[in-house]
């Protein structure tokens, strides 16, 4: 039986909905590695590139047919990763921004941008491995469900 990590697993997830969720796990890593591979950043190709945004979408689409099983976690797990980059992402350019008017604010920027991409790809491959074993992924302390 699956590790639940405190999620309701009155019912199994059936194959292709997980088959689905290792898809999403592959366009989330495909914009990684792109980033990696090449002059962008990992969290603007995360945030801004088109696998991770069609990942995004295809999360919420099918997200409430995991709604009573592990795989609810990986779909909060991965819609959480998206929307907290881009809330990090844009305290980052907000905070450098103004503070490039005394040129460290550049450097708060390139620092961002590598911290949120390592947590960021820290993130896919965790979530990713937990899904491989059927183990369902670590919820915030006191909720149900995550992500707007």
């Amino acid at each position: 039986m699956p590790d639940t990590a405190g999620a309701t697993t009155e019912r199994q997830p059936d194959a292709g909905l997980i088959t689905y969720a290792h898809i999403i796990y592959a366009l989330h890593a495909s914009a990684v590695l792109t980033g990696v591979l090449t002059s962008s950043s990992i969290a603007g190709r995360f945030l801004f590139g088109v696998p991770s945004l069609i990942a995004v979408i295809m999360n919420y689409a099918r997200r409430a047919e995991a709604h009573g099983t592990w795989l609810e976690t990986h779909f909060d797990w991965q819609i959480r990763t998206f929307w907290r980059a881009l809330l990090w992402i844009a305290i980052t350019l907000l905070v450098g921004g103004l503070l490039t008017l005394i040129v460290i604010g550049i450097f708060i920027v390139i620092a961002g941008f590598c911290v949120v991409g390592l947590w960021v790809a820290y993130r896919v491959i965790r979530g990713w491995i937990a899904l491989r074993e059927h183990r369902a992924m670590p919820r915030p302390t006191g909720t149900q469900a995550a992500g707007p």
